[in-house]
């Protein structure tokens, strides 16, 4: 059996780029990313070089990136960098290239008002937000991503919802957490406990007293690591405050 038969996740870290070029060929891909699903192994060790060093390891020139195979144990087989027959397969401009497929799968998985619009961000371009797309429906969307494994399209994928929320009042979004299922609030959460929201003015961080009740208590649940940021955060809505008797 040769060793690279074992090999059941595939890691790749992207080449350094060089200073007079964008730092990424597309928006949206990531510095690291893993290969999990079986054809697309296959299709890698199928091309690995053929004359690489018969031992465990297989150095990649100069600290650059590279692509390493690993068997279920986490031990690593062997590390090549993406060169001839491999280089056009880890290619982010590629349309055949594993990171194109994996955008393209996340694209045709989005909510049907979303297809669109995450068909646009999957191609590098920047299209317009979609009207009449609920925020709950959007909520759904951003709870749906796997946080580990990240695949080429992770980064997007996180991206994309959030971008979508991050203009919206925070009336609408507060209402929108009464209306979403349990993948939408572990979404709700992640994007009240982000950046997108927590760097508001104030006044635009005051969540009536319903949904703030359901944020903290899937947090708590699902989310502890949120919970303090939601805690601090999540200011009460001025109709909702506890009055003096």
């Amino acid at each position: 059996m040769k060793p690279t038969s074992r090999t059941v996740r595939i890691a790749v870290t992207a080449s350094p780029i060089a200073a007079d070029r964008p730092h990424h060929p597309h928006p949206h891909h990531p510095d690291t990313y893993e290969v999990l699903d079986r054809a697309e192994i296959a299709e890698v060790l199928a091309l690995w070089p053929q004359d690489e060093p018969h031992d465990d390891f297989a150095c990649m020139c100069h600290g650059g990136g590279g692509v390493s195979l690993y068997e279920s144990g986490g031990e690593r087989i062997r590390s090549a960098t993406p060169t001839g027959p491999l280089r056009p397969l880890f290619d982010p401009l590629d349309p055949a290239g594993l990171p194109a497929r994996h955008r393209d799968r996340w694209a045709a998985a989005a909510p049907a008002g979303l297809r669109a619009y995450a068909a646009d961000l999957a191609r590098g371009t920047v299209p317009a937000p979609p009207s009449g797309v609920p925020a709950a429906v959007v909520f759904g969307w951003l709870g749906a991503v796997r946080e580990e494994p990240r695949d080429a399209a992770w980064l997007l994928a996180d991206r994309a919802p959030v971008r979508l929320l991050a203009g919206r009042p925070t009336e609408e979004l507060a209402w929108a957490v009464r209306e979403t299922d349990r993948t939408g609030l572990e979404g709700a959460v992640r994007f009240f406990a982000s950046e997108e929201f927590t760097t508001r003015h104030p006044k635009r961080r005051r969540v009536p007293d319903t949904a703030r009740d359901l944020l903290l208590r899937h947090a708590r649940s699902h989310r502890p690591g949120d919970l303090p940021v939601l805690e601090r955060r999540l200011l009460r809505a001025p109709e909702d405050r506890i009055r003096r008797s």
